[in-house]
């Protein structure tokens, strides 16, 4: 887990929130109501948002933030982490102590902790397999 976690506020702009990204060198900020996190903005959602979406980059980050928001448990081992990611198809696993954002777990997190070559990429296919179906089961034939 780490536990120097990248926030922003609800009504904070999508601008300052993408600074935050290139500022802090991260694919994702986790967006709070006070101490409480309620959304996760990623890069991703910022070029979908902003740029196809023509949002206004003076927007509030809250209603532009992916939700519900998933969380994991402080006392979580790794395979639970893994199990919850795989089974809602997340790669950024926002980490609350009581309901305060104590730290997030992210994919690439999961694949240097396993410290397992086989066992990274088996963790990194679950989770891509679960949240890209489409691509690894998609339709054959007329």
């Amino acid at each position: 887990m780490t536990q120097g976690v990248v926030t922003a506020d609800t009504g904070d702009s999508l601008r300052r929130v993408g600074g935050l990204m290139r500022d802090r060198n991260v694919g994702s900020v986790v967006v709070c109501d006070g101490e409480r996190p309620v959304g996760v903005l990623t890069d991703r959602d910022l070029a979908l948002a902003v740029v196809a979406d023509d949002v206004a980059a003076d927007d509030s980050a809250g209603p532009h933030a992916s939700r519900p928001l998933v969380t994991g448990e402080l006392e979580m081992d790794i395979e639970e982490a893994v199990a919850v990611m795989v089974q809602n198809r997340i790669r950024r696993l926002p980490v609350t102590d009581g309901g305060e954002l104590a730290g997030i777990v992210t994919i690439d997190d999961l694949a240097v902790r396993a410290g397992d070559l086989a066992a990274a990429h088996q963790i990194t296919a679950e989770v891509a397999k679960a949240a890209l179906p489409e691509f690894y089961f998609h339709q054959r034939g007329g």
